[in-house]
């Protein structure tokens, strides 16, 4: 009898379609139908525009943090076949990953691929902290005159402690972090200062950066609308953002079990209901993480067959 080797791309073929099975039986078991069939799908419907352009601004972010040209068609399909890839990696993982391979493709040098995406990392990075900071001073000062901090507040103080608490138990992460910033300053700043010396590149990488945030707290806003519930908009950017944070710490594939449990309780304690902000969840993941995995297992498939993966 004659053994082949298994090709990596029919390998990680065979193990997303396990995870993708495994976790969406589980997933589709937690879903209150009744609630789901009672939503609102003008608000679904906004949720689920914010939800596809979120990967157009992912592609605008990459193209702005490369010097050399990228087709925005392309990029884009990239995106979504990194929406594949988070079945069987971490979501802080998959994304560089697969990005880093794109580049490559395109005939850029290992060292300046991983620069770029290392930089675009890096903008996101602080982009989300701070916007983190903005909307946390936005709902603290609505309570300023009670000189009582917001429930939103303490959670995001709590919600930074747990992933910091996390990066410090967790010896990979531990390694994986000072590699990152090791990194930063062998190749990702040179990279950076060859971007920032065209407006047009710091303009896309900037506004994507800045619009991918917004079209995930505009898609989970939808959602809890979708429900009949509604909280402040700074309110919701504060949970997606302290929620999307403990979901890049944790090693499951695309932040399963963590992103949920944190943006249930995070809408919870902002005061939803605990059935309304569950279903929002449930919903918001089904566009965001779910939903994308058909057009990103074909995405995938095309850029392979293209040669562009």
């Amino acid at each position: 009898m004659r053994l082949e080797r298994f090709r990596p791309r029919t390998l990680i073929t065979i193990i997303g379609t396990a995870f993708a099975a495994y976790f969406l039986v589980y997933y589709l078991t937690q879903i209150n139908l009744n609630m789901i069939t009672s939503a609102k799908w003008s608000w679904t419907g906004v949720a689920l525009v914010a939800a596809m352009m979120s990967y157009v601004a992912a592609a605008l972010m990459l193209m702005g943090f490369v010097p050399e040209k990228l087709p925005l068609g392309r990029t884009v399909l990239v995106q979504f076949a990194g929406s594949f890839v988070k079945l069987v990696a971490p979501a802080a993982v998959s994304g560089v990953a697969i990005n880093t391979r794109y580049l490559q493709k395109r005939g850029i040098p290992l060292g300046q691929a991983v620069a770029s995406v290392g930089a675009s990392q890096l903008i996101g990075l602080a982009f989300h902290i701070a916007l983190l900071l903005l909307f946390a001073y936005i709902t603290g000062s609505n309570t300023a005159s009670s000189f009582t901090p917001s429930r939103t507040l303490v959670l995001t103080l709590l919600a930074v402690a747990v992933v910091v608490l996390i990066i410090v138990s967790v010896p990979r992460l531990r390694r994986m972090i000072t590699a990152r910033l090791r990194s930063l300053f062998s190749g990702v700043i040179p990279r950076l200062l060859d971007v920032l010396q065209s407006p047009r590149k710091i303009i896309e990488g900037f506004s994507g950066t800045l619009m991918l945030t917004l079209f995930f707290v505009l898609c989970l806003d939808a959602c809890v609308r979708a429900f009949g519930g509604s909280l402040n908009f700074a309110a919701v950017a504060i949970v997606f953002l302290a929620g999307n944070a403990i979901g890049s710490a944790a090693p499951t594939p695309g932040g399963l079990g963590a992103v949920e449990l944190s943006l249930s309780v995070g809408l919870t304690l902002s005061g939803l209901p605990g059935e309304v902000a569950t279903s929002a969840v449930l919903l918001f993941r089904l566009l965001t993480f779910w939903l994308p995995v058909l057009p990103g297992w074909a995405s995938f498939a095309h850029l392979q067959r293209q040669e562009a993966l």
